[in-house]
């Protein structure tokens, strides 16, 4: 957690003093084991926490040079993401 706090990128435009520019995935692995009679029985979990950056609209945040491009960056991530969400639903695939 440190270490992506640390390389959190966060930018300031007309609406958001401090947007955050990053997206950040966070898995959580859980493992359990129990003992019965004469097996063991273990489980295997995992928990994903993500936290996307918000898309921007740039007549909206009047944002400029660097944090303009990082904005199209950040819109056209999520947009790929919104595929493979579309993708991955898709039984037909």
């Amino acid at each position: 957690l440190f270490e992506g706090e640390s390389n959190r990128a966060v930018a300031e435009h007309q609406l958001n003093k401090a947007s955050s520019r990053s997206h950040t995935i966070f898995t959580l692995s859980l493992e359990s084991c129990s003992r019965g009679d004469a097996e063991e029985h273990v489980i295997c979990s995992k928990l994903h926490l993500v936290d996307l950056a918000g898309s921007e609209r740039l007549s909206k945040t009047k944002s400029e040079g660097v944090v303009a491009k990082e904005a199209q960056y950040i819109n056209k991530s999520l947009s790929f993401l919104e595929q493979v969400i579309i993708a991955l639903g898709n039984k037909s695939r």
